[in-house]
């Protein structure tokens, strides 16, 4: 059975100031959600899932369904913030998604099989995919989950600082907890964060980085069903309130109801968080394109 990709597109862009997830970066206005699905198919990925808003879909349609037929599966469900359990209606004024848990819980009807969730508007690079559907095709164990981790220093900006989940990760590849890191800065080939107290703590560089690429079997669905009710128990009348997959990982992992796996993928990373980054993904696409990773155009 071939893996699904599940794209998380439903978020609004505020920060971007547009629908970020459809903006061209590539010779031929290709976004980097193309990129992402080009190197899907050619690790073996069958099936490609959009999780969007409604309000997004004819721009989505119009932007992939003709370049992929043929070439994958592809299907869209929408996360709207009104998709609660019953006997929870949501509250007046509320206008943020309820977060990544959330979307990934909406597809639950789409997907049935083993599952990649990954950020709309990152690049993870063609080696991503490429472990990821390894271990989502070889692995036989339901409770066992993973995530591709990245070296730190693929992951820094030349423009300021970066807040990144290190990983804390045992000798047999499993992860043992993630710790959220804000304020790392690159330093010539290394790295460093600074502490509360303004002192500089050093890291290496090489320290393995989690940039939301998680990997998933059809029963993380009725965990996030439960997870979710007893969320909103607490967190619904909280506006800017949102249930984020690495939370419900953590938990997984302390409750011992699940073990992830810690992939490395020696690929490049890459987003688009504001408009003043997109010079440079354009740039990066452009090298990776004269250097033979990709065609000039992709469909």
């Amino acid at each position: 059975m071939k893996p699904t990709l599940l794209i998380l597109a439903a978020g609004m862009g505020s920060r971007f100031g547009g629908l970020k997830q459809v903006e061209p970066v590539g010779p031929n206005g290709e976004a980097i959600i193309d990129y992402t699905i080009y190197d899907a198919i050619r690790a073996g990925f069958g099936k490609v899932v959009f999780i969007i808003r409604e309000s997004f879909a004819e721009a989505f349609k119009e932007k992939f369904d003709k370049k992929l037929e043929g070439k994958i599966e592809v299907d869209y469900v929408y996360q709207e913030l009104d998709m609660l359990p019953e006997g929870y209606t949501l509250p007046e004024g509320r206008e943020k998604p309820w977060g990544t848990a959330h979307a990934i819980l909406v597809a639950k009807g789409a997907v049935k099989e083993p599952f990649c969730a990954l950020n709309a508007d990152d690049f993870y690079g063609k080696n991503a995919y490429k472990v990821m559907a390894d271990f989502l095709t070889s692995s036989t164990d339901d409770s066992e989950y993973s995530m591709v981790g990245y070296q730190l220093r693929n992951t820094l900006s030349d423009h300021g600082s970066v807040s990144r989940g290190l990983c804390e990760v045992d000798k047999n590849s499993n992860l043992v907890k993630i710790v959220e890191t804000t304020k790392i800065f690159k330093k010539e080939e290394a790295a460093y964060s600074v502490e509360e107290d303004g002192s500089e703590k050093p890291l290496t560089g090489n320290e393995s980085a989690s940039m939301n690429i998680w990997g998933f079997k059809p029963t993380i669905f009725a965990t996030l069903e439960k997870r979710f009710v007893d969320f909103l128990e607490t967190e619904i009348s909280k506006p800017k309130s949102e249930m984020f997959i690495p939370s419900v990982v953590f938990d997984l992992i302390s409750d011992g109801e699940a073990s992830v796996k810690v992939l490395e993928a020696d690929s490049p990373w890459f987003g688009v968080t504001y408009k003043e980054d997109k010079p440079l993904v354009v740039n990066k696409i452009r090298n990776l394109i004269d250097a033979g990773e990709y065609p000039e155009k992709l469909w």
